[in-house]
């Protein structure tokens, strides 16, 4: 078996995004979303991603847009459900372990899990027409 090695550069990152928006495309539960969102051309929505996540990991600057705002704004044009949240994560999860292992591995993991967690939660408070600052 091959030792994974961790998430340790901006090149890993764009593997993990890479990988992990291949399965999503493909995937029956959460696909159709994206693809009525983002469409064919992901060439917008891919490098935010590694800036994001290059800033979520290496608190590298460069990331300045509000996932919070940009979900409820998907969710007024298709309703994002709780086994959308949760089909999301397991192809995160899944896709992590499956190429890198180790403390960052472990990490970004988890980070999704938060940053999920505070987007559905706003996203439902926008839905109330609560404020989501």
């Amino acid at each position: 078996m091959t030792q994974l090695n961790d998430i340790e550069c901006r090149a890993d990152i764009e593997n993990l995004i890479n990988t992990f928006y291949d399965r999503v495309k493909a995937d029956e539960v959460i696909g159709h979303i994206f693809h009525k969102i983002i469409g064919e051309d992901w060439s917008h929505h891919l490098p935010t991603m590694y800036q994001f996540w290059e800033t979520v990991m290496f608190a590298k600057p460069g990331y300045s847009g509000n996932p919070v705002r940009a979900h409820v704004e998907v969710d007024k044009r298709i309703e994002l459900k709780k086994e959308h949240y949760e089909r999301w994560l397991e192809l995160w999860r899944k896709t992590v372990d499956d190429l890198f292992a180790g403390p960052r591995a472990e990490e970004i993991k988890q980070r999704a899990v938060m940053m999920m967690q505070m987007i559905s939660m706003k996203v439902d408070w926008a839905r109330q027409g609560k404020s989501i600052l």
